[in-house]
């Protein structure tokens, strides 16, 4: 699995993984509207900060080529670009379970550092999503600081912030 720059034709195949309305605010924390969210959704969020030097959305693929995972990392401070932030972070569920999500958690991680400068990596991760939170913590992300709450379309979710300061070596 590789990271690429992300294609506005990948936004069809990303917003077919989205099949509930949990998924959907798990994953986006209710940025791109309701139910069933499309393509062109996606693409509307991101057309505002793309090419801003700021905001940097990533497709992974396998080895034919073919969309396998999904994120974009952001710099939320311009003035401090040590610091960057993991957001949209979704792998095909086909693939889930299989070390996939790691593998391109590991690449993006790479890139943050290697490409971006980044020292220091923050997520958000909502505590209904144990998978992803496990994800995280296997590459290395911890609590840090006070969980936050968010009113959602489905409910009150508690939102668990996650950093990375210490860059793990990519076996890939």
């Amino acid at each position: 699995m590789i990271l690429r720059e992300y294609r506005k034709e990948d936004a069809d195949i990303i917003c077919s993984w989205i099949q509930d309305e949990k998924s959907l605010y798990q994953w986006s924390a209710d940025r791109l509207g309701r139910f069933p969210v499309s393509g062109e959704d996606l693409n509307r969020s991101y057309e505002p900060v793309l090419g801003s030097g700021l905001f940097f959305p990533l497709t992974a693929v396998d080895a034919s080529g073919h969309a396998a995972g999904h994120l974009f990392i952001r710099i939320p401070d311009a003035g401090d670009r040590t610091r960057v932030r993991f957001g949209f972070v979704i792998i095909d569920p086909a693939l889930r379970g299989c070390g996939k999500g790691r593998e391109m958690l590991q690449n993006a991680l790479d890139y943050a550092q290697k490409v971006l400068k980044a020292e220091t990596v923050t997520l958000g991760v909502f505590a209904n999503n144990p998978a992803a939170r496990h994800c995280y913590e296997s590459v290395g992300f911890r609590p840090v600081g006070e969980n936050t709450f968010y009113e959602m379309p489905v409910g009150r979710w508690e939102c668990i912030e996650m950093e990375l300061d210490q860059f793990p070596a990519n076996p890939g």
